[in-house]
């Protein structure tokens, strides 16, 4: 995993962890706003802490990661001309492994939690698409530009992708993720992400 890849996960998972500014908005930001929230109140919780309630801690964290994303559409993004070869097991086993993987490199940013705070600074919306912009304000002052993009299902607007200083995570797992699979096979990556899910 290159420098730069790794560069665009601490920012996500920081600003997905942040203190959060009030301001007016509408569903999409709304959805951003809950699931920060809630995961605040977990990370910050005195009941839930030390070593004998990390496991509960995790799990807590793990379901609100769960309500916000969007698996299936940030697994077929990422996948792009490879989803559309792939049988309904191969998918279904896909978004899960995924899944783990997102969650968990999730859980490792929650530890370095150290109050940053996230300015909502508008939303578009078009259709069933909708584009939340923050800027994350750190503990030296510098400001990042985030954009999450999410996606309507049902009553509910989940994220499939999020764009860090015009860096988007669905492009840089895609990148990876494809130069494996032309240079071996399918087969061999999907034993590649198996590993690294287990190891972590």
């Amino acid at each position: 995993m290159n420098r730069s890849y790794l560069w665009v996960w601490v920012f996500f998972f920081t600003c997905a962890i942040c203190v959060s500014i009030p301001a007016m908005a509408g569903e999409p930001t709304e959805m951003v706003r809950k699931t920060t929230d809630k995961i605040i109140a977990i990370v910050t919780d005195s009941s839930l802490e030390g070593p004998e309630k990390a496991a509960e801690r995790k799990r807590l964290v793990r379901e609100a990661v769960s309500e916000q994303f969007n698996r299936k559409e940030m697994s077929r993004r990422t996948l792009a001309r490879h989803w559309r070869k792939r049988t309904e097991e191969e998918k279904i086993e896909f978004i899960d492994l995924y899944g783990k993987l997102l969650e968990q490199t999730y859980l490792d940013r929650v530890e370095g939690y150290s109050g940053e705070k996230v300015f909502y600074e508008g939303e578009e919306v078009d259709g069933k698409y909708g584009v939340v912009k923050v800027k994350i304000l750190t503990g030296q002052g510098t400001k990042i530009a985030v954009e999450y993009r999410l996606k309507k299902a049902g009553d509910d607007w989940l994220v499939y992708d999020v764009s860090i200083e015009g860096v988007s995570l669905v492009n840089n797992y895609r990148n990876q993720f494809n130069s494996i699979i032309v240079r071996s096979s399918y087969k061999d990556f999907i034993k590649k992400l198996k590993a690294k899910v287990e190891k972590q």
